[in-house]
């Protein structure tokens, strides 16, 4: 009876394989993580664990883990030689006989080590490393799912708002993957009212690699919200019939979009404003009352730049390619459209088009040719 108590306190000390697959395959199962990363972090735990408390083996330690027949085994590798330097790589000839009959001198032989042998420290060791592991596992797998989502749309909801600043906690959910990202009050909408609870979409700006999991950062007043709402909105710019040229945005304000169709008998604008204004009124609706201005894009810089102007009528443009600049002369009762309440629209149109707009009324410009009106100059692009 003694004999069968001792003999089931040893089998406990030892690596039940069973139980190992077990646990790997539930952690595949319910986390996500794939066997043969786990079975790689749980092989190096096992030799960090051994080597904790028998530093001379050096590199010789081999863990054989076979799912088919549920073992899971650790060899270390030693030399068979006449006089034993180091007992962690190296064996005597007398000693290697007595495990394989047919050892010879130079051979190497594979000398099982039994879990049962490892110290408690080196089972604390095993052990961190394992959950050292998963925690990378996981974390990998979140960074994946979210980089796969930079410059897209990703609904999050909100968790905390900061008293103090207004800074925003979201949780974001993407796939079977969440995490948490800080909504800063920088990339808020001015004048948009923000509740814990509240269900937002925000424009994944860009997915960061750290020490504590991946940082997402996002943001509701990048351009690149706008041109996404428009894609899942207009099946046409979905599917490339229409091309997004380029956009100028103050967020919660004014928006400004550029739209073209290599396909003649494809209107851009109309694609994109959609039934009686359905398509675009949807879009007005998510970013909360913000004006856009759907305009087409031509090749023809004077052109474009007046179409960009709108809704101000524009008489004519004088291009000045050399300075990337140009004249614009609009009917005197069309001046302060043109510019806009506090330069907004000469602004948004210098940034969308990439050219300075100098904006004159027709009879300054009938009167004092040379006079210098009211000049906007185009702002650094922003990335879409």
């Amino acid at each position: 009876m003694a004999a069968r108590k001792n003999a089931k306190a040893q089998k406990s000390n030892e690596l039940d394989g069973a139980e190992f697959f077990a646990a790997v395959a539930q952690l595949e199962a319910e986390r996500g993580i794939p066997k043969g990363y786990m079975m790689e972090k749980i092989s190096q735990a096992l030799v960090s664990a051994y080597k904790r408390d028998h530093e001379d083996v050096g590199d010789n330690m081999v863990v054989d883990a076979n799912e088919e027949t549920g073992q899971v085994r650790m060899f270390i590798r030693k030399d068979v030689v006449e006089t034993v330097d180091n007992p962690g790589t190296e064996i005597s000839l007398e000693e290697a006989r007595e495990k394989l009959p047919k050892a010879q001198l130079g051979d190497v032989v594979s000398i099982e080590v039994k879990t049962r042998n490892f110290g408690r420290i080196a089972a604390q060791t095993a052990r961190q490393v394992i959950i050292q592991g998963i925690r990378e596992a996981e974390r990998g797998m979140i960074y994946d799912e979210f980089n796969s989502k930079e410059h897209e749309i990703i609904t999050g909801v909100v968790t905390r708002l900061d008293p103090k600043n207004g800074a925003a906690s979201l949780r974001i959910t993407s796939g079977s993957e969440f995490t948490d990202a800080y909504l800063a009050p920088a990339e808020q909408v001015r004048g948009e009212s923000i509740h814990e609870g509240d269900r937002l979409k925000v424009y994944v700006v860009e997915v960061r690699r750290s020490s504590r999991g991946p940082q997402v950062l996002i943001s509701r007043t990048h351009p690149g919200l706008v041109k996404r709402l428009f894609e899942l909105e207009v099946p046409e710019i979905y599917d490339g019939t229409v091309e997004v040229k380029s956009i100028a945005r103050e967020a919660g304000s004014r928006t400004k979009l550029a739209v073209w169709s290599e396909d003649p008998n494809v209107d851009p604008i109309g694609a994109c404003v959609g039934p009686r204004g359905g398509r675009v009124n949807n879009i007005v609706e998510e970013l909360h009352g913000e004006k856009v201005d759907i305009i087409k894009w031509s090749e023809d810089p004077a052109e474009y730049i007046a179409a960009a102007l709108a809704p101000a009528d524009v008489l004519s443009v004088d291009i000045l390619e050399e300075e990337r600049s140009c004249r614009v002369v609009v009917p005197d009762d069309q001046l302060s459209l043109a510019i806009g309440k506090e330069g907004q629209n000469a602004r948004l149109a210098a940034k969308l088009t990439g050219w300075k707009i100098d904006i004159k009324s027709e009879s300054a410009s009938l009167e004092e040719p040379d006079l210098v009106g009211e000049t906007v100059e185009e702002e650094t692009p922003v990335e879409e």
